[in-house]
Order: structure tokens, then C-alpha cells, then sequence
């Protein structure tokens, strides 16, 4: 630290010489408060030799020590940084070609496209749905990287890791530019304050227009309130999925040394090495071997192995735990140290009871961090265990003990997620940011063998200013010309009001934004593609609570219901299909109130679908030997949830999705 600057007094030798050059001299210490001393009395032993500069070059060397003492509270070694963005706009991409760049594969190693992405879910949807963490060595620089969700869904992983990271590199796609879902992650990130680096992807598309996404996301950032600091962003031209970039469209190279440069100019991590330790939690992960993992940044003091530390939170009581192992992420993996200090983000084991938002510090300190905070959940669904005459057949965990733990446990990381109790013990209301946010929850619960019902989803209201209010969300859609009348009809329908439109392209293709209920997106899609035969790209944003918009008719087709349980037979089937579109194929299993089609008409229609033909002893004719069935729909889980009313509900087992009717609404 700047201990003074002042005119070298008198005092022996030093005065001599300074009198006798004719010029003032000051002098200058690091690490004394005090002043009006010579040279030669500052430099005695056990102190801090002085620095004697000319009076005229004082204003440079305060500079310098200012620096030098700000530089002490700064991680050189380290950045940390978030890749955020809209859905498919290349994050995942991204960070496996930075991997590459940093020689983590062998020449000769085949690499999988999308390696960040190790959720079965997540490759198969093409998706990102877990905050992924990685780390390189760049220029002798450790660049930690947290790859982060672009859908809003699961803006709970990016609110929660933004915390950990110092900047961000916002990837925009190079045709597209800003879409609904980058407002959202960038909004995030600007109101914690984080430096941007713009990264325009996909530059070699053909139909690039990077001038124009620049100035869109500059726009952007503005209508956000970004400071002047945040507009000044610096900008990146890449292809990630060919490894190039570029500080200009037409100067690319064959190489990610641009993006790898990018961020080492972003804020190196301020830090209080002396401090007394702090680590917000910010994601907890688990391990077969060493259980509970916490992941984290030290934000002040040095953490070592088997140190005894505090766990903090302002809702619970204090307790205390011992650190078993200390890891950073190094590549794929993770290494073990025995210290971190600040500025590190870290994996601990041997913490059994922590959880997300507790603040780890030094023993008897309760220097604890704000919590992290989460946007509430706009969605709810039913949970209940499976009440169906197949109950049972198919799973491994079916009563409500393990529906309730398994619930439970994923409060634990899932920090968007909320679960209350209802009146029935074998009934949990569980609460989202969407349908997608729960759909991926019940994929995975029945792909680890749970059997559960589910109640269709409903928007949660609440009371503003003693008015009604429910959930609303912006909606762009992007359509050809000859199909905007079908969407305007259909939204028009579901209470929505048209905020723009326009030209998209050349060939046709439209935009237009509207302003929607939530209620009135349940069920939208295959709605939309069918009114479109699936020429149709929708994207949307939450946009806040507004006033309650009336009731709202979304299905306007009723269901065929099996009438008997039993096995599903082509004769039964052919004659099924002349009320409507079937779910079921020759052969299934089906139960009594299973919904099996769709009717063609409004109202619900009991069908036999278990019917046999009846045998006789007369020579059949060929024309009644063959029977015509038409394709079936193969239901999905989201298809599924996107299809009921308050009058069905889906069950979902590891093996079978199915839907029954229901006398009356579980909610």
C-alpha cells in the first residue's frame, strides 16, 4: 500500500546530496503511515527501503504505487467467465472448440460434437440443461468456464451461476441476432454489473449480416440500461463450429486465438486474500464415491484440505463441517489441491448437509452473503402417484414415500423448483418457470424408474394492487407469408395481442410478436404446427404479470376413451378410427377410461378398442379378411402434457406414456 510521498527532510547524507544536485527530491515508501523523514531514517532496518524520484515525476510514481497496491486485491491467474445465449445459438459448440484450441484432445482423438452436453436429455433435445463447468490454460491464465442454459425454463442454472463469474461472453447468431431468450440471460448479466464480450457465431453462413446484429445487440443493451462502461463492448467474429474468428468479418483466421484474447481483457476477479473466508454456494453436483459435492467461488480468504469451517445462511441456524477434499476443474475433470484461495472456483466434498445459498466461512464468523436470487415460478402441475390399473407393473418406485424424497431431493439443486404439500398425502403441487422446466423433471423421474400421474399444468395468478393478475409472455414467431393468417386467428383465440410484424427475409418468410396469457401457450404447438404443416420457429420471454385476461377455450376436439380394459385389436382399431386419430396400436395394452384418440368432433366418445371379430362357421370373403388401419400418433411426454385438460391426466412410467380420464380435476 501508498504509505506517504514528501520531501526528503534533513538527515545525513541524503540531505547533502539533495541540496547539493540543486533539484527537490521526494520520497516515497510502501508499507509506513508515516511521514516528514528523510532517505536515510525511512530506510533503517526492519523497514521498507524508500523510492527518491524527482519532485516533477511525483504525480507518475503515486500512479504507480496506487497500482501496485490495487493490483494486490487482484487475481492475475484467473478469469471467470459465463458463455450465455439464445437456445441453439452455439454456446456448447463454442466451448468444445475452445477445448480444442487449448490442445485438450490428441491429434488423433475422435471427439463427439456437443461434449458438454453429457445429460442423456440434453443430446437428445439438443439443449443445454445443467450449468456445465470447465477450465483451460490460456497464455498461463486458468479460464474457468461455465457453460449456461439459453432457454428460459431453466434461467434458475444461469441466475445462479452468474454469480460466480467476473464476465460473460454473449454469443449472438449471425443471421438471427438478438432473440426473446438473449434479452433474458443478458438482462442478467448486465444488472450484476459483468463486462460483455460480444461473440457474433456462424459468421459463414451464407446469409450473415453481422453489421446488423451488432447494432441490434447494441440497441439491446441499451433498452436494458446497460452503463456506458457495458455498451463499449468489444466484439468477436467466429465459427465455432468450423474453429474460426476474428476481430472483423473479413480478417478470419483459422484459429480461436481472438476469443482466448477476448477474454483475457475481461476484469480479472477482485479479490480479498486476507479476508476472512467467504464462498457463496452456488451449484451442488454428487459423487458415488464422495457424496454431496458443493461448487462455489471463494470470494474472500484461502480455504485449505481438512480445514473446519462454518456453513452460514440467514434463514437457518449456524453449523460447522470439516473439508474433506478440495478440487478445481481442470479440462473434463477435476483436480485435487490442498488450498484455494480467492478468486477460485472450487468443488468441496465432505460437506453432507449443505446446500445452494449457504455461505461457507471461517469458523464462529457468520459473515454470510445475501442468498442468490431466483425469479418465482409461473407454472404448476399435480404430481401423484400412479392410481391406474397398470400401476405397479413397470416401475421400481411407486408409492408416495418415494414420490416425496425424490421431490425433495431435487429442491436440493434445483432452485427454481418449489414443491407443496396438498391435501392428499399421495398428491405434491410442484411449481416451475414453464412446462419445459417440469416436463424435463417427470422425463427424468420415470427414466430412473419412477411410476407417477400428472395433472396438466396451470399458470399460478396472484393479487396486484387488488386486481387479478396472471403470467404473460412475449412471443415472436417466424412464419411464411401464406400462413399468418392462421396464426393471428389462433393466438387472436388464445387472448393475445399483436405487437409487430414484419419482413423477415426476401422469401417470404414473416415476424410477428405478440403479447400472450401463459394460459394461452398451454397446448399452442401442435396447434401451430398444424395450422402451419410445420413451417413455423417460436421463441418466448416471460414479461411479467398483468391483469387476469378472461377465459380462454383451448381444445375444441374431445377424446376417444377406451371403453373395457384388455388388448388392442386390428378389428376394433379399424372401426375406432373412423371417429377420430388414434394414439393406440394393435397389440397395446389399454384400460378401461384410457384415452386411446382423438375425437373428430367436440365432446368425449366411449369406443371399444378391444373388440375381437366375431367367428363363425361360414367361409369369410376376401374383402372381409383385410382390414385398413390408418398411422397412429406416437405420443410423447410433451406432447402428452400439452394435450390434457382439469379432465385427464398423463401416466408416466419408465416404459409407457399414457392418458386417462378423470371424473373431475386434480387441481
Amino acid at each position: 500500500m501508498l504509505g506517504f510521498v514528501g520531501v526528503a527532510g534533513a538527515g545525513g547524507a541524503s540531505s547533502a546530496s539533495v541540496a547539493r544536485s540543486g533539484k527537490s527530491f521526494v520520497c516515497a515508501q510502501v508499507g509506513s503511515r508515516r511521514s516528514g523523514f528523510g532517505a536515510r531514517q525511512l530506510a533503517r532496518p526492519g523497514g521498507v527501503a524508500p523510492t527518491c524520484v524527482l519532485a516533477e515525476d511525483v504525480g507518475s510514481t503515486v500512479a504507480s504505487l496506487e497500482r501496485a497496491r490495487a493490483d494486490e486485491n487482484v487475481r492475475h491467474d484467473v478469469r471467470n467467465i459465463a458463455i450465455v445465449a439464445h437456445v441453439d445459438h452455439g454456446k456448447t459448440t463454442l466451448v468444445d472448440a475452445l477445448l480444442s484450441e487449448s490442445k485438450v484432445f490428441r491429434d488423433n482423438q475422435e471427439v463427439q460434437e456437443r461434449i458438454m452436453d453429457s445429460n442423456d436429455l440434453e443430446r437428445e433435445r439438443g439443449i443445454t440443461i445443467l450449468a456445465k463447468n470447465t477450465a483451460i490454460n490460456y497464455k498461463n491464465t486458468r479460464l474457468n468456464i461455465v457453460d449456461t442454459p439459453g432457454h428460459a425454463d431453466f434461467g434458475g442454472e444461469v441466475e445462479r451461476v452468474l454469480n460466480m463469474v467476473d464476465g460473460v461472453l454473449l454469443l449472438v447468431d449471425a443471421v438471427e441476432g438478438p432473440k426473446p431468450q438473449t434479452r433474458f440471460v443478458l438482462k442478467k448479466a448486465l444488472s450484476l454489473g459483468l463486462k460483455v464480450v460480444v461473440v457474433v457465431n456462424k459468421i459463414d453462413r451464407p446469409a450473415s449480416r453481422p453489421e446488423w446484429v451488432v447494432d441490434t445487440t447494441f440497441d439491446l443493451f441499451c433498452e436494458l440500461g446497460a452503463t456506458d462502461e457495458q455498451t463499449d463492448f468489444h466484439t468477436v467474429y467466429a465459427s465455432a463450429l468450423k474453429g474460426l474468428s476474428g476481430n472483423t468479418p473479413d480478417s478470419l483466421e483459422q484459429s480461436l486465438q481472438p476469443v482466448l484474447d477476448a477474454i483475457l481483457d475481461l476484469p480479472k476477479p477482485k479479490v480479498n486474500p486476507n479476508g476472512s473466508l467467504q464462498m457463496m454456494v452456488s451449484n451442488i453436483d454428487y459423487d458415488d464415491f464422495k457424496g454431496r459435492l458443493a461448487i462455489g467461488r471463494i470470494q474472500s480468504g484461502v480455504m485449505r484440505k481438512q480445514q473446519t469451517i462454518g456453513i452460514a445462511h440467514p434463514k437457518k441456524p449456524m453449523t460447522t463441517g470439516k473439508i474433506s477434499e478440495i478440487m478445481v476443474f481442470d479440462n473434463f475433470g477435476k483436480a485435487a489441491v490442498e488450498e484455494a484461495s480467492a478468486g477460485d472456483i472450487v468443488v468441496l466434498s465432505g460437506l453432507s448437509d449443505i446446500e445452494i445459498g449457504d455461505t461457507i466461512v471461517a469458523q464462529g464468523a457468520e459473515n454470510y452473503l445475501p442468498p442468490i436470487a431466483v425469479e418465482e415460478p409461473t407454472v404448476r402441475m399435480a404430481f401423484s402417484i400412479n392410481t391406474s390399473e397398470f400401476a405397479g407393473k413397470e416401475g421400481k418406485f411407486v408409492t408416495s414415500r418415494n414420490l416425496r424424497d425424490r421431490l425433495f431431493k431435487e429442491l436440493e439443486r434445483n432452485v427454481a423448483l418449489k414443491v407443496e404439500p396438498t391435501d392428499s398425502a399421495d398428491t405434491f403441487d410442484v411449481l416451475g418457470r414453464g412446462a419445459l422446466h417440469l416436463t424435463i423433471l417427470i422425463e427424468t423421474m420415470r427414466r430412473e424408474g419412477y411410476e407417477l400421474m400428472i395433472g396438466a399444468p396451470t399458470v399460478i395468478t396472484k393479487v396486484v394492487d387488488g386486481k387479478k393478475c396472471e403470467p404473460f409472455e412475449e412471443v415472436e414467431i417466424e412464419v411464411q407469408e401464406e400462413y399468418m393468417g392462421a396464426v393471428v386467428e389462433l393466438f387472436g383465440r388464445r387472448k393475445g395481442e399483436m405487437l409487430d410484424m414484419g419482413a423477415k427475409n426476401s422469401e417470404g418468410m414473416m415476424t410477428v410478436n405478440f403479447l400472450v396469457p401463459t394460459r394461452g401457450l398451454l397446448g399452442v404447438k401442435n396447434a401451430l404446427l398444424t395450422a402451419t404443416r410445420g413451417n413455423i420457429v417460436l421463441n418466448t420471454q416471460f414479461a411479467g404479470f398483468r391483469p387476469h385476461a378472461g377465459e380462454i377455450e383451448t381444445k375444441d376436439q374431445g377424446n376417444l376413451i377406451a371403453h373395457e380394459t384388455g388388448k388392442v385389436t386390428s378389428f376394433g382399431l379399424e372401426a375406432a378410427q373412423q371417429r377420430g386419430r388414434m394414439f393406440s396400436s394393435p397389440g397395446d395394452e389399454v384400460y378401461a377410461d384410457q384415452v386411446v384418440g382423438i375425437h373428430q368432433r367436440p365432446g368425449d366418445l366411449k369406443v371399444n378398442v378391444c373388440k375381437k371379430k366375431a367367428l363363425t362357421n361360414m367361409r369369410a370373403a376376401s374383402k372381409d379378411t383385410n382390414t385398413s388401419l390408418q398411422g397412429v400418433l406416437n405420443l410423447s411426454l410433451d406432447d402428452a402434457i400439452e394435450y390434457i385438460t382439469s379432465e385427464e391426466v398423463v401416466e408416466a412410467t419408465p416404459q409407457s406414456i399414457r392418458i386417462k380420464k378423470v371424473v373431475k380435476s386434480r387441481r
